[in-house]
C-alpha cells in the first residue's frame, strides 16, 4: 500500500485547480502561448510526490502530469468525463511554456487546449453519457462546517474556484496539497483535513474516493473547513480507488480488497459534517478521444 501514496496527491491536482462540469467551446482564434515545451515526466524520487502547476508571471510550468490531467485541466472537465486509451492517464509529461504579451492566468487552460490539440494531434468529440452518481446535498440538520474565507488580498488561487497554482507534497504517510492564500487539503492517518475549500471541490475531492462520481447538489456558496474520518480499512480502500483514478497499475488483490468494501464510510463521514450522499443517475457530458499520439510532435 506504500506506493499507493506516490500518487494520493496528483489524482487531486487537474481537478482541484478547475473543476467544472461542461467543456467549453474553444475560443476562435485560438489563443496560444508564444512558446511551449513538453518532455516526458521524470519519475519522482522513491517514496515522495512532486506535482504541480504554477504560473509565475508570464512562465507556465506543469510537472509530472499524464495527458489525461492535461485535458481536463484545458477543458475543464472531470476525470470521469474523458474517454480514451488507458495510456493517457499513466504517461506522464512536463510542459513549460510562456505566455504571450498581454496573456491572462485566466487565459491558461485555453491556450493549453490549442497546444495539446496541435502537439499531441488529438482527434474528439463530445457526447453525453448516463451515470449512476452520488448527489451531494445538505443534510436535514444543517451544515456543520465552518465557514472560513480566503484572505481579504487573495486572488483566484485558492481551492476549487479556479486557482492556478498548486503545490503536491508528502511521501508514504499522506501528502498535502497547498492553493496558497492558506486552501489546502491533507490526506493521511485515516483522514482528510480541507481548509477554505468550496463544495465542487469537496465533490470532486469524494469522487476520487468512491466507485461513483459525485455530482454538488447543495447550492452552498463560500469555503469552509472540514475534517472527515474513517475506519482503517475503508480508508485503505478508498486510497487504492483514488489511485486507480490516477492512472495507477495496481495489482489485482488490491483491486479486490476495494471492490469488497463499498462507500458506507464515506456516506457517514460526510453526515458528520451536515451533508448526505443520495444514489442517482445523471446525464453527464464526456469528451471522447477518438485519436492521439502518446509522443508529442518536436517543441
Amino acid at each position: 500500500m506504500n506506493s499507493v501514496w506516490k500518487v494520493l496527491g496528483l489524482c487531486f491536482v487537474a481537478v482541484a485547480a478547475f473543476g467544472q462540469i461542461a467543456a467549453p467551446v474553444p475560443a476562435s482564434p485560438r489563443l496560444e502561448f508564444e512558446v511551449a515545451s513538453i518532455k516526458p515526466a521524470p519519475p519522482p524520487a522513491p517514496g515522495q510526490i512532486n506535482f504541480g502547476i504554477h504560473v509565475d508571471g508570464a512562465m507556465v510550468r506543469c510537472t509530472g502530469l499524464s495527458l489525461r490531467d492535461y485535458i481536463r485541466i484545458a477543458f475543464r472537465i472531470k476525470d470521469y468525463q474523458v474517454i480514451g486509451p488507458e495510456w493517457i492517464g499513466s504517461e506522464r509529461y512536463d510542459i513549460s511554456a510562456k505566455l504571450p504579451e498581454g496573456g491572462r492566468r485566466d487565459q491558461v487552460d485555453d491556450m493549453l487546449q490549442t497546444l495539446l490539440l496541435n502537439r499531441f494531434q488529438i482527434k474528439m468529440h463530445h457526447d453525453s453519457k448516463e451515470f449512476p452518481v452520488y448527489a451531494l446535498t445538505v443534510a436535514k440538520s444543517g451544515l456543520k462546517m465552518k465557514e472560513s474565507p480566503v484572505d481579504p488580498d487573495a486572488d483566484s488561487s485558492n481551492g476549487g474556484a479556479g486557482a492556478t497554482n498548486v503545490d503536491v507534497s508528502g511521501g508514504r504517510g499522506g501528502a498535502t496539497v497547498g492553493f496558497g492564500k492558506g486552501a489546502y487539503f491533507t490526506i493521511g492517518d485515516d483522514e482528510v483535513e480541507g481548509k477554505k475549500l468550496t463544495m465542487p471541490y469537496l465533490a470532486d475531492m469524494l469522487s476520487r474516493f468512491s466507485q461513483r462520481p459525485v455530482v454538488d447538489m447543495t447550492d452552498v456558496k463560500g469555503t469552509y473547513d472540514f475534517k472527515l474520518e474513517f475506519p482503517h480499512e475503508e480508508f485503505r480502500a478508498m486510497t487504492v480507488r483514488a489511485a486507480v483514478s490516477a492512472g495507477m497499475v495496481l495489482r489485482p488483490e488490491a483491486l479486490q480488497f476495494a471492490d469488497r468494501i463499498g462507500d458506507e464510510a464515506l456516506f457517514t463521514a460526510v453526515q458528520t459534517v451536515g451533508l448526505k450522499l443520495d444514489s442517482r443517475k445523471a446525464p453527464l457530458d464526456v469528451l471522447v478521444i477518438d485519436q492521439a499520439q502518446k509522443t508529442p510532435s518536436e517543441n
